[in-house]
């Protein structure tokens, strides 16, 4: 690769890109569990807010060549700690999320890990798996991104 992938930790000027990334439409349907409602700016900064301020919470910014492209968090979620992304929609198709997945797991020395994925979002499975995360069971939850229930594969990144 010849681009030049990084995470850092969050900035404040890097949520202006979130929220922009957050209003896709097309990555909300495929991402499923994201905001109930998008485009609310007072909910996405309280959400922002509390993953800024939780020592817990691992949040890091995804740049390519020093542009943000996404993010990837490991946050608590009672005795588990739990893993997610989101890469710009304009950015997929180019390894970037397998490679900031990859980046966090290094990071985060906790483990087992743990991610979900809708199980129609072949995609995310994919780099899930790339990373060595295994399918270790099922449920179905509401997906706002989608306005209804769905089924869902909970993965596990094993010791």
């Amino acid at each position: 690769m010849t681009d030049d992938l990084r995470l850092r930790p969050v900035a404040e000027d890097d949520l202006v890109e979130f929220y922009v990334h957050q209003l896709d439409p097309e990555a909300n349907r495929m991402a499923a569990f994201g905001a109930v409602d998008p485009a609310d700016p007072r909910g996405f900064a309280a959400h922002w807010v509390r993953i800024l301020t939780d020592p817990a919470i691992v949040a890091r910014t995804v740049t390519v060549d020093d542009v943000v492209v996404g993010h990837v968090l490991a946050f608590p979620v009672g005795e588990r700690t739990e893993v997610s992304y989101w890469i710009d929609r304009t950015r997929w198709g180019r390894g970037y999320a397998t490679r900031a997945l990859a980046a966090l797991v290094r990071e985060v020395r906790h483990r087992p890990l743990v991610a979900r994925a809708a199980t129609d979002n072949t995609a995310s499975l994919a780099v899930l798996r790339r990373c060595g995360f295994v399918v270790r069971g099922t449920d179905r939850a509401y997906a706002p991104g989608r306005g209804h229930e769905v089924d869902e594969y909970v993965l596990e990144l094993p010791a």
